[in-house]
């Protein structure tokens, strides 16, 4: 049954809002583990720090922060939903980490969560659905109108490459190096609805070409459109989909920042965009961060050429260092200069603990020691 779209909501512009997607792993050997309806029904939490819920499948739950102003507060629920479940994942004998992918894992011991959306997805995309066992960070950017929040969403889809590479944080698939740096977006590619927003003017058109997908039969909710980018009418944000979860609260706090300091760069100068040439290459240069990360090369449509997207994303977060200060976020921002600079990005961890260790148990053994490690330095807690 076809969802009505609704309203777009008021928001405050680039308030922000974190969903990130948590792998739920045995103590005994690290893979992943049916607990998360036992794990949220034996929750005992208030929702101070924001909410703690289900996704598709028993082995992963989705923590989301409350709508904050700063990257601080985003930090600070995090670190709060984070105390949460190292309390009450205890109690349990689980363990609970981040990463794109769980490294070894096999999808078709994978269970799906029971509830009428789980079952309508599993009928619909068949076994699809359990690959779907695939773990991202979402980055919500406050729009004070639908028009800017579609115009966002086509400014910000430029982007995705750069989003894909800083947060790249699953090379290993089905017990194997895939070569990727991010594996976790050909699972979503698969979908029917998945890639960037059309070409879209406004609001309105958007309206039409939603309606248009309802009245095929393509999609009957937002939730249907698996997009890179795309608009949240009901929270009156857009969202950025791209991001592996990272390892660490503190990599996810420094992508927020990135989304906030970028949105505010590209609704204040509102640069020309050039949707209809960006289209042609938009899944080349999705596929090259995806497989080669720091390395990729990114296809530039308007001046003809390729750029080491390396140097693409120096000059970005230089032209942005301004609009971050602004926010408060600078600290966050610059902390994503060592991936850029060195490799030193999740994905390039995961392997050297390979490297050591020569099993992915063990990996992911450390990899929840990663995430749950209390943080030394709270950033912020110094701005």
């Amino acid at each position: 049954m076809s969802q009505p779209l609704g309203e777009f909501k008021h928001s405050e512009a680039l308030t922000l809002g974190v969903e990130l997607e948590l792998q739920l792993v045995s103590k005994r050997d690290f893979d992943l583990t049916r607990a998360a309806t036992d794990l949220i029904d034996s929750l005992k939490y208030d929702e101070r720090y924001g909410e703690i819920k289900l996704e598709i499948t028993e082995s992963m739950i989705e923590i989301s922060t409350l709508p904050q102003s700063t990257v601080d507060g985003i930090a600070s629920d995090l670190a709060g939903l984070r105390e949460t479940l190292r309390t009450h994942c205890a109690r349990h004998n689980i363990a609970v980490c981040g990463g794109g992918t769980h490294p070894f894992h096999r999808w078709p011991e994978r269970r799906i969560c029971p509830g009428e959306r789980f079952d309508n997805l599993y009928q619909r995309y068949g076994y699809l659905a359990k690959q779907f066992t695939v773990f991202g960070q979402h980055v919500h950017v406050g729009c004070t109108s639908a028009d800017d929040a579609i115009w966002l969403t086509q400014a910000l889809g430029v982007y995705v490459p750069a989003f894909i590479a800083l947060s790249a944080a699953s090379p290993f698939v089905d017990g194997v190096d895939t070569f990727f740096q991010s594996a976790r977006l050909n699972a979503v590619s698969a979908f029917p609805l998945s890639g960037q927003c059309p070409p879209l003017a406004n609001w309105a058109e958007f309206v039409r070409h939603f309606s248009f997908l309802q009245s095929c039969g393509i999609a009957s909710g937002i939730k249907d459109l698996y997009w890179d980018v795309r608009p949240k009418p009901e929270f009156g944000t857009v969202e950025i989909r791209v991001c592996d979860t990272p390892l660490t609260i503190e990599q996810a706090s420094s992508l927020a920042a990135l989304a906030q300091s970028l949105s505010r760069w590209l609704l204040r100068t509102r640069p020309e965009l050039h949707t209809g040439l960006q289209a042609h290459v938009a899944r080349y240069n999705k596929f090259q961060a995806c497989r080669y990360g720091m390395a990729a090369m990114i296809s530039d449509p308007v001046a003809l050429c390729q750029r080491p997207l390396r140097e693409s994303l120096l000059e970005l977060l230089e032209t942005l260092s301004e609009d971050a200060r602004e926010l408060g976020c600078g600290h966050w921002l610059k902390a994503l200069l060592p991936i850029v600079n060195a490799d030193a990005g999740d994905a390039s961890w995961l392997r050297a603990r390979h490297n050591l260790h020569h099993n992915l148990n063990d990996v992911v053994r450390e990899t929840t020691e990663r995430l749950m490690a209390p943080t030394s330095n709270k950033s912020w807690e110094h701005s």
